[in-house]
């Protein structure tokens, strides 16, 4: 017999047990002088009966699906609605089956019964929970000392599993909470030691080995004050996510509890998207994404293969990145109509024979670009090679094959372009707009550009976070850059349901809040890697530094983040994170023409001659005066400040 069997079986046996006891005192009970002789008989007559009729009943509840360690408020109710069931099955049958002739169950016995039975079903589970639950104290803390920042439902969750679980290795040694009516209380007999204001106090007097914020719902704000106090005395955050991951089907607060990450002190509203609901047009759908490997083109796939399309076409030239994102969908997932494709979006025939005529997509999220800026502006040809005939060659072969919503993944780098990789990208974004207006085009064609993501591949928190496991320093180009930041889950929820809302041609900038310093991104990480940051100027010094130091700006680079032009106004979408662009149009032909003249110089191999054409087809006046044909849209750019390099754009 299993574990489970055996608790099951034992608590079928106790409540046996506590059915045939209540059923025994309720006839004591009546009968305190002593039962008579007929009502003795009837009650050995019975007990047998009654026992097995009510815990059939209780099984019918399913009173034994539910471990007595976690009974909930909810499956009390529940049991005692069994209870009644059972009794009255119980005392009916007794009543008109009487064993004994001409003696009859009195109905005193039966409310006794029914009072009993239900004060020790729900007295047994409560005990056990008690029992199981009790605090561990002693003179040695079990595990690791913690202070719990939040007295709410979280806060006593997580305190409740530290009591009652081994595995966690905690011992709660007191509570923090604003509220002033929980001070010195005790909730789970752990006291509420003061405010936030005093955790610095808090931390230096009591010396915990963690300090553990609990509240799901706390601000970017308060997390950064939490680290700070904590930070004074070398003391470790820890967090968890949200509430609903922690009342969920499957508790696991062990796996819940993470260090606190940079992404929970930036202080930006996260977005909150229904994903189910809005991705709902994947359902059923043959799906390709390009750059299936990257940062975005990764999630994308994680994200789709959620609502159950037909299958997924990964198609990336990067083997490893390729290979992982396969066997997650399929042995994590468990989305086994995942398709990898290994090859170049550049290959026409390749794309053409694999996949298009093969599989037949129906939705394309087109991720595949090169990113990285400085890295770009010394291999221009292999940008415009990847990023702009990857992009013509997929429209293309979308628009022939009939797809129903192709989707590019655009970049802040496209706005105002001053560099090689916006520049291209510009050019992304006009091709997608002008196969989105052609009327022989059925499809929907649209773009989505966004600024950083967190954690992509080759961003700066990847660079900040090895340079400070190095020691140091940490290199910020100017003291006032500023960035725009969203989460890789974040910006793709908002990405698919660009794709849901979009038109024919349109383009869309994702809302990324507001802006965050380069250097404060800089200072938090350093705190939360448990160092203490130093700025150049900083006179004290101490063993735990990592200083930061300003490299100064580098061509290219731009001190503040645009999402779109002085020439692009900005419309509302349903969605108040998603924003739609309008901008002057450009001719169809003239696009057709520049790219061919742009593309031939890159086949040619002709470096110096590419970046000049690159400049300037996304510079040419001439554009501003052309009729509109509804085709593509275009941006009218204008000298801009320099671009930066600080944070790699997301295309990939």
């Amino acid at each position: 017999m299993t574990g489970l069997g055996r608790s099951r079986f034992l608590q079928v046996l106790t409540d046996a047990a506590i059915v045939a006891v209540s059923w025994f005192l309720a006839f004591e009970l009546r009968f305190d002088h002593g039962l008579p002789v007929y009502y003795d008989t009837l009650l050995r007559r019975t007990i047998l009966l009654v026992v097995v009729i009510k815990v059939s009943v209780f099984l019918l509840f399913g009173f034994h699906r539910r471990w007595w360690r976690y009974v909930s408020v909810r499956d009390m109710w529940s049991a005692a609605r069994g209870v009644v069931v059972a009794s009255l099955v119980a005392d009916v049958t007794v009543y008109f089956a009487s064993p004994v002739h001409n003696v009859r169950l009195p109905r005193s016995i039966a409310v006794t019964d029914l009072l009993i039975t239900l004060t020790l079903v729900a007295g047994a589970r409560l005990l056990a929970r008690t029992v199981m639950e009790r605090p561990r104290y002693g003179v040695v803390a079990r595990g690791k000392e913690v202070i719990v920042v939040g007295a709410g439902d979280a806060g006593r969750l997580i305190v409740q599993e530290m009591q009652r679980s081994r595995m966690l290795a905690y011992t709660p040694i007191g509570f923090i909470d604003d509220d002033a009516r929980k001070r010195n209380t005790r909730i789970l007999g752990v006291r509420v030691l003061g405010t936030m204001a005093e955790l610095p106090r808090l931390v230096r007097e009591y010396k915990p080995d963690e300090v553990l914020i609990a509240i799901p719902s706390a601000s970017g704000e308060m997390r950064r004050l939490v680290v700070e106090a904590a930070s004074a005395g070398n003391v470790p955050v820890k967090t968890l996510p949200g509430l609903y991951e922690l009342i969920s089907g499957d508790l696991d607060l062990a796996g819940q509890i993470r260090p606190v990450q940079v992404e929970d002190v930036l202080g930006r509203e996260q977005v909150e998207v229904d994903f189910d609901d809005v991705a709902s047009y994947l359902k059923g759908q043959t799906v390709l994404v390009t750059g299936a490997g990257g940062s975005i083109g990764s999630e994308l796939c994680r994200q789709i293969a959620r609502v159950g399309p037909t299958r997924i076409i990964l198609v990336d030239n990067a083997e490893t990145a390729l290979f992982d994102i396969e066997r997650e969908l399929v042995d994590e997932r468990d989305f086994t109509p995942a398709v990898p494709k290994l090859i170049d979006v550049r290959d026409r025939k390749a794309m053409k024979r694999e996949v298009f005529e093969k599989y037949k997509p129906t939705v394309v999220f087109h991720a595949a670009a090169y990113k990285h800026v400085p890295l770009m502006e010394t291999h221009p040809l292999e940008s415009v090679r990847n990023n702009v005939v990857g992009t013509r060659i997929m429209a293309e072969l979308s628009a022939e094959s009939g797809v129903d919503r192709f989707v590019l993944i655009s970049t802040d780098k496209a706005v105002n372009p001053k560099t090689v990789m916006g520049q291209s990208k510009a050019l992304c974004e006009w091709i997608v707009e002008s196969f989105g207006h052609r009327r022989d085009v059925p499809g929907r064609f649209v773009a989505v550009r966004f600024g950083n993501v967190l954690n992509s591949s080759g961003s700066v928190i990847p660079t900040f976070r090895r340079q400070i496991e190095r020691g140091g320093p940490v290199t910020v180009t100017h003291p006032e850059m500023t960035r725009y930041f969203m989460t890789i889950p974040e910006a793709v929820s908002l990405v698919v349901q660009a794709g849901a809302i979009g038109g024919r041609g349109q383009i869309f900038v994702l809302d990324m809040g507001e802006p965050v310093k380069i250097v404060d991104l800089a200072t938090n990480m350093v705190r939360l890697s448990g160092h203490d940051p130093r700025l150049p100027g900083d006179t004290n010094t101490g063993p735990r530094d990592v200083r930061i130091v300003f490299t100064g700006s580098r061509p290219g680079e731009k001190i503040h983040e645009e999402l779109w032009s002085g020439d692009e106004s900005v419309g509302e979408t349903e969605h108040p994170k998603i924003k739609r662009l309008s901008r002057p149009p450009v001719d169809s032909a003239w696009l057709t023409q520049q790219l061919r003249e742009l593309e031939g110089l890159a086949d040619d191999g002709d470096t110096l001659e590419v970046v000049a054409k690159l400049g300037a087809i996304v510079r040419d006046p001439l554009r501003e005066s052309l009729p509109a044909t509804g085709s593509p849209g275009a941006l009218r750019h204008t000298e801009a400040s320099p671009r930066t390099a600080d944070e790699s754009s997301p295309s990939v």
